[in-house]
């Protein structure tokens, strides 16, 4: 039995963007909507999604039930690495002061990189814990709904 390894991708990636996206993340794909998108008033939450395994057992699991609490972010936006990369690459400029990194979660303010939770913050640890950190983060930064 022979597989398509491209096929096989393509069924890995639809899958990761469709998670997301149910989760109520907006996909940003190109440079301009992550501008357009990362500009606006308020908290932004953004899911830098990625086809590893802790990205779909940890990270992508964690982003849709951290949102369901009292403080949450005003906008949930998502970008794809390894995808999208001139989106991914020019929402990494926002994250002044963080390496790249993925999967991981960028809280912004007002256009302004607050906090992330990195890779190393993710991988290795359960939803939960992940869970955990994110919604101390929204405690600190977000507005109560």
């Amino acid at each position: 039995m022979q597989m398509d390894f491209n096929i096989f991708m393509n069924d890995v990636v639809t899958q990761a963007r469709d998670e997301i996206s149910k989760a109520g993340y907006t996909e940003l794909t190109t440079p301009e909507e992550v501008d357009e998108a990362l500009n606006k008033d308020g908290t932004t939450l953004v899911m830098i999604n990625s086809v590893c395994g802790c990205a779909g057992g940890i990270a992508r699991p964690a982003a849709s039930h951290a949102i369901h609490y009292d403080k949450r972010p005003d906008h949930l936006v998502t970008v794809f690495a390894g995808q999208d990369r001139e989106a991914t690459n020019r929402a990494r400029e926002y994250f002044e002061g963080y390496p790249p990194s993925s999967p991981s979660f960028a809280l912004l303010k007002d256009g302004k990189i607050q906090t992330m939770i990195e890779r190393h913050d993710i991988e290795g640890f359960d939803p939960m814990d992940v869970i955990g950190k994110l919604q101390r983060s929204f405690e600190e930064y977000c507005e109560e709904v």
